[in-house]
């Protein structure tokens, strides 16, 4: 084998070595992506599971508790009811989810979020 041959057997090699490189370099960026959804996913049914167990609990609670509309306190007295819209955000806000307007419907993966809590509190 001639020494041109060498060197341009070696440069394509190197050629093939670069392109495999890449690839593996977008296929790993694929995994990463793969695996966080995997992770959110995970996340996103672990909070639904408690949300349907607590519903669940709920619900056979309910039936051994009178049809009042009205939410009775610990102390039995009876307390204002705020509104369906208000206690729909705040039936999302513990299910794990945001309410404020800077994240709203994405899952709540960091704890409390300031601007949902300030959301609440108005």
């Amino acid at each position: 084998m001639e020494k041109k041959d060498i060197y341009t057997n070696l440069l394509d090699l190197e050629t093939k070595m670069d392109n495999l490189h890449s690839e593996l370099g977008i296929l790993k960026l694929e995994v990463k992506k793969l695996l966080e959804e995997n992770q959110r996913y995970s996340l996103e049914n672990e909070q639904l599971r408690k949300v349907l167990k607590r519903e669940a609990e709920a619900t056979a609670s309910a039936s051994s508790i009178s049809d009042n509309p009205a939410e009775l306190h610990e102390g039995g007295e009876n307390i204002d009811i705020v509104g369906e819209g208000y206690d729909n955000l705040a039936r999302l806000y513990h299910e794990g989810f945001h309410i404020c307007n800077v994240y709203y419907g994405h899952l709540r993966t960091e704890g409390d979020c300031l601007f949902c809590l300030s959301f609440l509190n108005k």
